[in-house]
């Protein structure tokens, strides 16, 4: 009786240690098994408004002593929490651009949320954003997001911010060419402008002139051409963060030949009429001289006319 007992007894404790033991490796097989889910998300916002950026796995575990980590183009520390520990209750690192303006959502840890809220969002946090968990028992899971906050001092295309179209003018005409002027005005973010000729060719261009005034960016470039076949130049407006670009097209009338000849001529007629001032100086011989300075001016400027060379009308802003 006593060798059966202590057999009855020996039975009983190796089941509950298979039952224990088979339990502990059921539950890890679950734990094996969790899928979280993962994904890109776009998130369209206007500047001043709160985005909200979402980020939660799809097994509501509860997050309240976990690590998950935000940061934006891979780099910038955006917002951190560890076991109730974050930027905004006295840990260090986040960066400046986001400072007092990101927060979680605390009463949602317990879901697994680990979502955030960027308050009055600026053109400039536009980006791409990712939602680290580097301390899963399974995996490391990281979630995209990709926020996209436009302007809206402007409603000029799909992204508010985006520049209109630049004006351009004809400014001025010099002995080196014609010189246009481009401004871009109230873009966000800087645009990059660029002057072309109808080819597409890239125009030397002076530094641009740039201000900045309630978060818009003001440009001024100028440039000078000279005639072309076409006499068509543009205007290019880029703005790479948004992917927007626009441009103005200008046309500078113009003859065959280039304006500098017209600068030749009127050197020519100044020299004559130099010659013809000396002449005048000499009492007896001053009716010779006019008529002589008369016939010479015609004469030069009926040889260059008929060359079409020059033309005898004079408009601001053309080649000649």
């Amino acid at each position: 009786m006593v060798c059966l007992g202590t057999l009855e007894s020996l039975v009983f404790i190796c089941l509950l240690f298979w039952t224990e033991a088979s339990g502990n490796n059921q539950g890890k097989k679950l734990r094996t098994r969790t899928e979280f889910r993962t994904g890109d998300v776009t998130v369209k916002v206007k500047e001043g408004d709160d985005a909200i950026l979402p980020c939660s796995l799809s097994t509501r575990e509860n997050i309240v002593q976990k690590l998950f980590h935000w940061r934006k183009d891979g780099q910038k520390e955006v917002f951190l929490y560890d076991a109730g520990v974050h930027y905004n209750n006295g840990r260090t690192g986040q960066d400046e651009q986001f400072r007092g303006r990101v927060s979680h959502f605390p009463d949602q840890l317990q879901f697994g949320n680990a979502s955030i809220v960027i308050r009055n969002t600026k053109v400039t946090d536009s980006g791409n954003y990712t939602c680290d968990f580097p301390h899963l028992e399974t995996r490391r899971l990281i979630f995209h997001i990709s926020l996209i906050c436009s302007s809206c001092h402007l409603l000029t295309s799909v992204f508010t911010g985006a520049a209109p179209a630049p004006w351009t003018k004809i400014l001025k005409v010099t002995e080196d060419g014609v010189v246009l002027q481009c401004e871009v005005r109230g873009a966000s973010p800087k645009p990059d402008v660029k002057w072309q000729d109808s080819d597409g060719n890239v125009l030397r261009a002076e530094e641009p002139q740039v201000s900045e005034r309630g978060g818009l960016y003001y440009v001024s470039l100028l440039t000078t051409v000279t005639k072309t076949s076409t006499n068509l130049f543009h205007c290019v407006s880029t703005q790479k963060d948004i992917g927007h670009r626009t441009e103005e097209e200008i046309y500078v009338p113009g003859k065959k030949m280039g304006f500098k000849l017209r600068v030749m001529h009127l050197s020519v007629v100044g020299f004559v009429f130099e010659r013809l001032w000396e002449s005048c100086h000499e009492a007896p011989m001053f009716i010779g001289g006019v008529f002589t300075g008369i016939v010479i001016v015609a004469a030069v400027q009926a040889v260059l006319v008929a060359a079409k060379c020059i033309t005898i009308r004079r408009d601001e802003g053309e080649f000649k």
